[in-house]
């Protein structure tokens, strides 16, 4: 029973069927945690009656045996899965009365496996923010050091999972909104393939490029949760006809020979000192598992942050045009008409960089511009997948910084939105590629904040990055180190 919240998600499977704790004990654990460490602001709703419901369901189904791998274990979702019964805002004024009719696929999958839902976690607002300081409910502190931002947008599950108010929670990727604040607070954030997991039920912001998955302590966790939230599903018209997964059984592979490319890109100007002193560290850690370093190149990279930040706002643009004030949501109390309506209700529900984003994206699809930069924006993001293919025809792997720097001061960038932008500029490529990506744990800067290492991996090949990580794990402790304040 002893501190349960540092424990891996194997660990606590053995614990609940060893009946060394049941799997209501383990939720009320984790709600008191939530409840002692509030001011880091990681939760934006909490529901201590379901989550109970819920774990002496799992403690029925692990006493008569029928339970999954996952039974039993808590979850934090991100506020952006829409989630039946419960809140789901995104972060934003504009949905801040919304209660989800129904369950997203990643969560109804999730709770047939068993798992139980603790709460949903902040995050920056319709998941644009790289800080999680553009949420309606307040930025989110880095528990590694509480004057820091935890990264964003999913800052708020990366949160909860390095503090241990949860085992494990959901994140959405967009351009690095796992993987940035999963290295900033010193977990593992993974995005898959494009396709993979079914985007039913979690609220878009860019449709093409937002993909969901787990943040957890370390890859064989997140392999385990990636078994069950994978699939086709029929209700997404994206989601990917794919063979089942069983990315667990993979993990054990040795992986003495497997090539990793290193592009020169990623480690020229912008990088800080101790953040590239760390991955060189890394980088020696896989040559001594028998891995091979080669040099690749991907010369369109470095347009990525351009390229992106053309497409995703132009597509945000698109989506939150229903958020009106007519059907759900904030609505304006005073108005003169339905067009005063929409303006004030608008107005007054989205937060600024919401609005910039919008105001972006439309210019960017409007008449005489769409060509001059969403056409080229499009062209631009298919020579950055031919580069990684031919990239990958070297290589079996890319790996290279999550971030160019460690977690940054509170309120340092929102005056300079571009700098804002540019936390994105390693992660980014992948999603507009639709590969899967990865941060896991790699070291630590002088002052103690975490340093994020990131795997690139061909399409649908989750598998072999993932054995990648669980390996290096096994060569390292990084993942097993926990902020000293948050310990007990």
């Amino acid at each position: 029973m002893d501190k349960l919240h540092q424990k891996t998600l194997t660990e606590l499977q053995a614990v609940l069927r060893n009946g060394d704790c049941s799997a209501r004990e383990l939720a009320e654990h984790f709600l008191q945690r939530i409840e002692s460490h509030n001011r880091l602001n990681a939760f934006i709703s909490v529901d201590t009656e379901r989550a109970l419901a819920q774990a002496e369901r799992a403690d029925e189904a692990l006493k008569s045996g029928t339970g999954s791998p996952l039974t039993g274990i808590p979850i934090a979702h991100k506020d952006i899965f829409c989630t039946d019964g419960l809140l789901t805002t995104c972060g934003s004024k504009i949905l801040n009365n919304f209660v989800a009719p129904y369950d997203a696929t990643v969560v109804s999958r999730l709770n047939t496996a068993g798992m139980v839902t603790l709460g949903k976690t902040n995050m920056d607002e319709f998941a644009m923010g790289s800080s999680n300081e553009t949420s309606h409910y307040g930025p989110v502190s880095n528990p590694w050091n509480t004057t820091r931002v935890p990264g964003g947008s999913s800052g708020g599950s990366a949160t909860a999972v390095a503090a241990g108010l949860t085992p494990v929670a959901t994140g959405t990727d967009t351009g690095g909104s796992i993987r940035q604040p999963a290295a900033f607070t010193g977990i593992t954030g993974v995005k898959p393939s494009y396709g993979r997991i079914s985007r039913y039920g979690m609220i878009a912001f860019a449709s093409s490029l937002d993909q969901a998955g787990p943040m957890t302590r370390c890859a064989e966790d997140a392999a385990l949760m990636l078994d069950v939230m994978c699939g086709f599903d029929e209700l997404d018209s994206t989601s990917l006809q794919q063979d089942s997964t069983q990315f667990c059984a993979q993990l054990e592979k040795s992986v003495k020979g497997l090539k990793i490319g290193l592009p020169k890109s990623f480690f020229s100007e912008g990088l800080d000192a101790e953040v590239g002193d760390i991955i060189d560290s890394a980088i020696k850690t896989f040559k001594k598992m028998g891995c091979t370093i080669i040099d690749v190149t991907l010369p369109s990279s470095e347009l990525a942050v351009p390229c992106y930040y053309v497409l995703a706002p132009a597509e945000a643009s698109s989506n939150l045009s229903r958020f009106d004030g007519v059907r759900f949501g904030h609505r304006a109390e005073k108005y003169d008409d339905l067009v005063d309506m929409y303006q004030k209700s608008r107005s007054e529900g989205f937060g600024d960089e919401v609005k910039r984003r919008i105001m972006i994206g439309t210019y960017a699809l409007s008449s005489g511009y769409y060509d001059a930069y969403y056409s080229k924006a499009q062209k631009l993001r298919r020579l950055i997948s031919n580069d990684f293919n031919r990239a990958f025809e070297q290589c079996d792997l890319i790996l290279g910084p999550t971030t160019p720097s460690v977690a940054f001061e509170k309120n340092a960038k929102t005056d300079d939105p571009v700098e804002m932008y540019l936390n994105d500029i390693y992660t980014i490529p992948a999603n507009l590629a639709g590969l899967p990506a990865m941060s896991l744990p790699a070291g630590f800067d002088p002052k103690g904040l975490p340093i994020g290492l990131h795997l690139v991996a061909p399409y649908l090949e989750e598998g072999r990055m993932l054995n990648a990580a669980h390996q290096f794990q096994l060569n390292t402790d990084f993942h097993r180190t926990f902020p000293e304040e948050f310990i007990e």
